[in-house]
């Protein structure tokens, strides 16, 4: 367990893992490590979760996963719109799953949610503690055998100071979910390859206005966009051809969104109360590695882009999701530090190809009448449901497909595998009650599901040495479902798909892959 206790006047803490960073993604990742068996200690410099309205959408796959560990009760039933956009252009983003289409969540209450479950999990979450330092503490500092510069495979020592003083903190690994101006970046000196913000996008909650709900409406000098909820109306505006401004970390004044709203709309808002003001602009970065040694990075720490369609934080949170599991597992000692590598190769793809997608809908949102053909074209592209459900798979997180197998391993192509294990009924081979397979992802374990509901002795026998991280089902899916009848699927915690076959072929391998070595030999 993490430990605690004085030297002189610092706080000594020994935990296994350091995450810096309580938004999403880092309290995501809190609740993973203690499901996973992992002691954390989680420091943040903000006294409790944002009190402002940052990002409010939570996308399909966020919904799903959320699910996966049984939070969604305490959400109740967010409202949920179908309809999303990409790059301004109307999009229906309705794809096979239990919450499809964007579901309006404050961000302030996805942090409220994830902290209350860590704390019951056992995760140490300090606030008001601002990191100052962190040192390898390991067998040899520089560079890790991939050849990755910075901090060594050994442990990891951070200072911090806190409310009561100095912090020293010793943690088998850090990871940095301090957002995009991330402390731990800077420390570890990570490469964030990018180009920083040409435009920007003025935005903020106001009071006391009345102006009709715009959705990406495109005038003769900018772009503005509208919408009033209990009250509060949040406005955001761009004026073709302005860049952006250099504030030097600080925010705009709110007399700077009205004389840009008013040359753009002509409207004056300026009677208005302003709740809460910022800019975000169209920088687009991404760490060259997520994995330094024993440091790893999450959410929008390892990657800065405008939060377009609602994907910045879907995309931190399922960092976390990923990570989680991966890095307990390598804690506890039940997997090597290869297992780490898939995080980076994984997620680092994935981070890629949502910072292209929305490097192309900033062209298509702030762009001026230079972008209406290509606007005109997507807009008739996206009657093709084809590529409707392509960009719908990509905003949403659903059309995520892993490559699980490895590049030293061909087999014939199952199309779950590497997706993530559809949400269905299943029929238990011995009567009682249905049940769903989200509900059975909700240990964090990994699960062995046999869909032609008999105990598949082979089967069985074969995942036996890893009985202590794998779960074993056989349950029969139920008619017209998703899931293919007479087949067995090997689910990682995340809920995605690592191996499927009709017998016990490849199966010891996949096991060891993402489960580590036998039980036996632990």
């Amino acid at each position: 367990m993490t430990t605690d206790h004085q030297d002189t006047d610092t706080t000594i803490l020994d935990t296994d893992v350091l995450v810096v960073g309580a938004g999403p993604a880092g309290l995501m990742l809190a609740t993973e490590l203690r499901l996973g068996g992992a002691e954390v200690v989680v420091v943040d410099q903000r006294p409790g979760p944002t009190t402002e309205s940052r990002a409010s959408t939570l996308h399909a796959r966020t919904m799903e996963i959320l699910d996966s560990r049984g939070l969604l009760d305490e959400l109740g039933t967010p409202p949920c719109e179908p309809r999303g956009h990409f790059g301004g252009v109307p999009l229906d983003l309705t794809l096979p799953s239990s919450y499809p289409g964007q579901w309006k969540v404050a961000q302030t209450r996805t942090e409220e949610l994830l902290q209350r479950r860590a704390a019951v999990l056992g995760a140490d979450l300090r606030r008001r503690h601002q990191l100052l330092s962190l040192e390898a503490k390991s067998e040899g500092a520089g560079r890790d055998e991939a050849g990755r510069g910075g901090v060594g495979r050994g442990g990891v020592e951070a200072e911090a100071i806190g409310p009561y003083g100095p912090v020293r903190i010793r943690a088998r690994y850090l990871v940095g979910c301090d957002g995009e101006d991330s402390t731990v970046r800077r420390l570890v000196r990570a490469p964030f390859p990018g180009r920083d913000a040409a435009r920007e996008l003025l935005r903020a909650d106001v009071s006391g206005v009345e102006v009709a709900d715009r959705r990406f409406q495109r005038l003769e000098h900018g772009l503005a966009i509208a919408a009033t909820r209990e009250g509060v109306t949040r406005v955001m505006v761009h004026e073709f051809g302005r860049p952006a401004a250099e504030r030097g970390g600080a925010e705009p004044d709110f007399a700077e969104v009205t004389d840009v709203w008013k040359r753009v709309t002509g409207e004056d808002i300026s009677q208005g109360t302003p709740l809460w003001v910022n800019a975000f602009g169209d920088a687009n970065r991404q760490l060259a590695h997520y994995r330094h040694g024993r440091v790893l990075f999450a959410g929008d720490a390892a990657h800065r882009q405008m939060p377009s369609g609602g994907q910045a934080l879907n995309l931190g949170v399922q960092d976390a999701f990923n990570l989680g599991w991966k890095l307990a597992a390598v804690v506890r000692g039940s997997a090597g530090e290869d297992l780490l590598d898939t995080y980076h190769a994984e997620r680092h793809t994935v981070g890629r190809q949502v910072l292209a997608n929305i490097r192309a809908q900033v062209e298509l949102l702030l762009g001026g009448p230079e972008v209406e053909p290509a606007r005109a074209l997507l807009t008739e592209l996206v009657a093709l449901d084809g590529v409707r459900q392509h960009l719908a798979g990509m905003i949403s997180g659903l059309g995520i497909r892993y490559d699980v197998e490895g590049p030293e391993i061909h087999s014939d192509e199952h199309p779950l595998l590497g997706r993530r294990l559809p949400d269905a009924w299943l029929e238990p081979a011995e009567g009682g009650a249905r049940r769903r397979t989200t509900e059975l992802l909700r240990t964090g374990r990994g699960l062995l599901l046999s869909l032609d509901g008999d105990d598949d002795p082979a089967l069985r026998a074969t995942a036996a040495p890893w009985s202590d991280r794998v779960a074993f089902v056989a349950d029969r899916p139920a008619a017209g479902g998703p899931l293919p009848a007479g087949q067995a699927l090997l689910v990682r915690p995340d809920g995605h798909v690592a191996w499927a076959g009709s017998g016990p072929a490849g199966l010891a391998r996949a096991l060891t892959r993402w489960f580590g070595t036998l039980a036996a030999d632990d």
